[in-house]
């Protein structure tokens, strides 16, 4: 895991802005929310480059990185067709994401630094160490008692609350991604190299030639 690896500013808050954009992480209502609220001026400007700070400082604190890049690590893992969320600089989208000043964002922060909180207290109550220093098995014991609410007991479920967001964070980050969407199997707008026109049966069932009459 290269967890500690930062991605470039400017990319980081691109790759947050069209990830606010799908469905799967920001709905339509939230959207106009965020264009519509005041108080901390216009959108970024994605043809300059930003240094930490510029626009908005970053919240995670060294622990917490470590802690949020361990659990990104947990959702998607790397295996055979891709690397991991961590190792596709996660970790920075969901910072930046946390750390944008719309009114999204500043609740999924708060929600965000809450669950970090509990998974490091449940950690050193659990197994007297941090989340991102417990093995991996001990990692999912933690996790498989909040990864669905309504099966989670009632003391874990703002936790699983957490997860939930967490995980959606995660995987809207990882898929959008040229790795994400290489692991989808998505091609997407791709030019063909060669294109002889629909094949004859096509234009005989159709009735028509291929000069089109």
């Amino acid at each position: 895991m290269n967890a500690m690896k930062r991605m470039d500013r400017r990319e980081a808050i691109k790759w947050m802005l069209t990830a606010a954009a799908t469905v799967s992480v920001l709905d339509a209502g939230s959207l106009g929310a965020v264009r519509a609220a005041a108080g901390y001026g216009s959108d970024p400007n994605l043809l300059d480059a930003y240094k930490p700070g510029d626009l908005w400082p970053l919240t995670f604190t060294p622990e917490q990185r470590r802690a949020v890049a361990a659990l990104c690590d947990l959702v998607i893992p790397a295996d055979e067709k891709s690397p991991s969320a961590s190792q596709l600089q996660v970790p920075d989208f969901i910072d930046e994401w946390a750390s944008a000043p719309y009114p999204r964002q500043r609740q999924d922060c708060q929600q965000i630094l809450e669950g970090l909180a509990w998974l490091d207290v449940e950690s050193k109550k659990r197994f007297r160490a941090s989340f991102p220093d417990l093995t991996e098995v001990q990692q999912r014991q933690i996790c498989d008692d909040i990864t669905y609410e309504p099966k989670a007991k009632r003391a874990f479920r703002p936790a699983a609350r957490f997860f939930a967001r967490f995980r959606d964070l995660t995987a809207s980050a990882f898929y959008t991604t040229p790795e994400g969407m290489k692991d989808l199997n998505y091609v997407g707008n791709v030019a063909l190299t060669k294109f002889d026109g629909p094949p004859p049966e096509v234009l005989a069932h159709l009735k028509l030639t291929e000069s089109g009459k």
